[in-house]
């Protein structure tokens, strides 16, 4: 399998367990692990050719130096998309990026000749991280936010969101010059409400149904009525649609076998009521409406589309022989802007069609504003990426703050974001950096630069090296499960020791415990600076808001196991949640605990809602589990990304005050290491993690 790097082709030679990477020295060494706590994983043992990386001088972090002896799949868009990004999945829906799992079927592309070509792919892995914001405004509307690294497919090749044209950030990136492939932004769905569900079963009942009142004459010789009303159809997802809707307006009905499959016929199913009062219902769901509403128009094109519709071969179209079927037809189009063509066949029923033109683009467009049911009709797999949609890029703003991003993995390495044909990480599985509890089994594959600490010994000796300061843990952290059995971070600490080098940890793996004499060593020579962040010491909110992270009390534990070994650990108290974690007995025994760890300081940060990512999945998650905050929320926010700062001085000051009721930093043990606190995100740059992210 095809794996990359940093935008380099690792061409994987099975040779005496060997792959080919032209980054490195030599080739890497695959390996597996059956223990438990290695099951499922594949390590790429490979010879760097550096290990102290500059960080870039656009970036915010106060420190311009960090390690990574670990590295997952550093393929260019590890971390993509926001949450609330549209993919598009292969039934022709949408799907927030956030809300995509393993195993979905998406949309994807492949190459057939001069064209892409739409195709449908599995979802093979999905993770997450915060990563610093970029936003990108094409000519048609059309907005997309992404992380600098991430790439999108223009009309001259794959190009990132951010580059340079010369230095260490070269690369082929975006401009106004360029224009993004695919078909712009995706329509916003139906509001399913009675008017929509109305509209729906006048299309379906007219284009399919079938109603019959019966006279009949009594023994008594007096006369009466029946009436019956069936709906047959070879596609369950409508005729249940219908069924459901119907039910909602009290008529209820039963389901059967109406047709066996045949050589030449697919099976049919049926729904059927009768009763006079059931069937006059019926007939008036189906009346044309006096004045028809948007909605209405919605679900009467999604209803007839699935009764009489199609799309194949690039045409949607719709036939019948009814004259006012047809004219409701071009109306409700024309109102919702599609342009339309009537076509007549000349078939001896004078049977016309209505063709929507506008091509791909167009068809996406009617299948998302009206959303039909049938999921077979609206297949746009093996239909070629052409379209005439203004998707010219217009600006590439940095949004000044990081929010929560997204990256999937599919078998074909891509997808359609919002619209735009969308590059992931083929490289591997998924890439997930671990916490330590036992039992859980992620599919990784780590690149381990087992020549870390005699590489940084060397590096460390160059005249070039001043003695700057270094940061671990910042992108990968450091402790995950690997250095359980590679153990590079003694060898790294050891050479840090002895060219008495500052430095500073940022991890939450308890594993970081193993190296506390070589800490110490560390903290009699030079600057050492650990650092956790804990919002909350709740179990219940912290199961609700960051599940995949380690316990709070966890954190703590190894906060103070630290301090007690000389070993300086500060605590960034963040997020803290407005009406959630701010009241004052939640305060005071957060503070209380972190006072407890002996924790050096403390740091409280507000919780932030940035648009473009933050605010959305934060309200979201509010209404799903405390819809009774969501008013406190928009009065204490309003349109702002922050807190008023009033508030936001209470909260420190609260927390200030707690500090120094509990004594935060006041401890002293023996040979207290002098202290450094490792590199922080500014309070404006902070956001909430979101509930699904794997700890690092």
């Amino acid at each position: 399998m095809p794996v990359r790097w940093d935008n380099l082709r690792l061409d994987v030679d099975r040779k005496d367990d060997r792959v080919t990477i032209p980054l490195f020295e030599q080739g890497a060494v695959v390996r597996t692990f059956d223990t438990p706590e290695f099951r499922g994983m594949t390590f790429y043992e490979v010879q760097a050719r550096s290990i102290i990386n500059r960080v870039p001088d656009a970036s915010y972090v106060p420190f311009r130096w960090s390690i990574n002896p670990y590295r997952g799949c550093s393929h260019a868009c590890d971390y993509c998309m926001v949450g609330d990004t549209p993919i598009l999945m292969a039934n022709g829906r949408t799907k927030p990026i956030a809300d995509v799992r393993v195993g979905d079927q998406i949309c994807g592309t492949v190459r057939r000749g001069t064209y892409r070509h739409y195709a449908k792919t599995m979802v093979l892995a999905h993770w997450s991280t915060i990563k610093q914001a970029y936003r990108i405004k094409l000519e048609d509307g059309t907005e997309l936010v992404a992380s600098a690294d991430h790439r999108f497919l223009t009309n001259r090749g794959w190009k990132h969101v951010t580059g340079t044209e010369w230095g260490a950030d070269t690369r082929p990136h975006l401009t106004t010059n360029n224009k993004l492939m695919g078909t712009g932004r995706f329509a916003p769905g139906p509001q399913e409400e009675s008017d929509y569900r109305r509209g729906y079963l006048c299309g379906m009942v007219r284009g399919d149904g079938s109603i019959h009142w019966k006279k009949y004459t009594r023994m008594d010789g007096t006369s009466g009525l029946t009436a019956t009303f069936r709906l047959a159809l070879a596609d369950l997802e409508a005729l249940r649609r219908a069924r459901e809707y119907l039910m909602g307006f009290e008529v209820d009905s039963r389901e059967f076998l109406f047709q066996a499959a045949s050589k030449t016929r697919r099976e049919l199913h049926a729904i059927s009521s009768s009763g006079r009062v059931k069937v006059a219902v019926v007939e008036d769901l189906i009346a044309w409406p006096p004045k028809s509403s948007v909605e209405w128009s919605k679900g009467f094109l999604a209803g007839i589309f699935d009764a009489e519709g199609s799309y194949s071969r690039g045409v949607l179209r719709f036939s019948n022989t009814a004259l006012d079927i047809l004219g409701e037809i071009a109306s409700a189009l024309d109102r919702l802007g599609f342009a339309s063509r009537l076509e007549v066949t000349g078939k001896p029923n004078g049977q016309c069609t209505i063709r929507v033109l506008g091509g791909i683009r167009e068809a996406l467009r009617f299948f998302h504003t009206v959303d039909p049911a049938i999921t077979r009709k609206r297949s746009i797999e093996g239909r070629a990426i052409k379209s005439n949609a203004r998707l010219r890029v217009t600006s590439i703003e940095p949004l000044g703050i990081d929010l929560p991003m997204y990256d999937i993995t599919t078998g074909t390495g891509d997808f359609i974001a919002n619209g735009v044909v969308s590059h992931n990480c083929f490289a591997r599985k998924t890439h997930t950096y671990l916490d330590l509890d036992y039992g859980e089994d992620f599919d990784t594959k780590v690149v381990v630069k087992v020549n870390a600490p005699e590489l940084l010994r060397k590096e460390l000796a160059a005249p070039k090296w001043k003695g700057e300061h270094i940061a671990m843990g910042t992108n990968v952290d450091t402790y995950q499960r690997a250095e359980g059995r590679y153990r590079l971070m003694r060898g790294i600490l050891e050479a840090l020791r002895d060219f008495a080098n500052p430095f500073s940890i940022l991890t939450k793996g308890t594993l970081i415990l193993r190296d506390l004499d070589l800490l110490r060593e560390c903290a009699e020579v030079t600057d050492v600076g650990t650092n956790f962040s804990v919002g909350s010491v709740d179990p219940e909110l912290w199961r609700a808001v960051e599940p995949g992270t380690p316990a709070p009390t966890r954190r703590l534990d190894a906060v103070r196991k630290l301090n007690e070994a000389g070993i300086a650990c500060g605590v960034l108290m963040a997020p803290i949640i407005p009406f959630l974690s701010d009241s004052d007995e939640a305060m005071e025994e957060t503070v209380r605990a972190i006072a407890a760890s002996g924790a050096t300081h403390v740091m409280p940060i507000v919780l932030h809602l940035r648009k473009g990512g933050a605010r959305e999945w934060w309200m979201r998650w509010l209404r799903q589990h405390r819809p009774d905050l969501v008013p406190e929320y928009r009065e204490l926010y309003g349109d702002r990304a922050y807190a008023p700062k009033e508030f936001q001085q209470q909260i420190a000051e609260r927390v200030h005050s707690l500090a120094r009721r509990f004594r935060v930093g006041a401890a002293e043990g023996p040979r207290r290491a002098r202290r450094i606190a490792a590199p922080a995100p500014e309070p404006e740059q902070l956001a909430l993690p979101e509930p699904a992210q794997r700890a690092r």
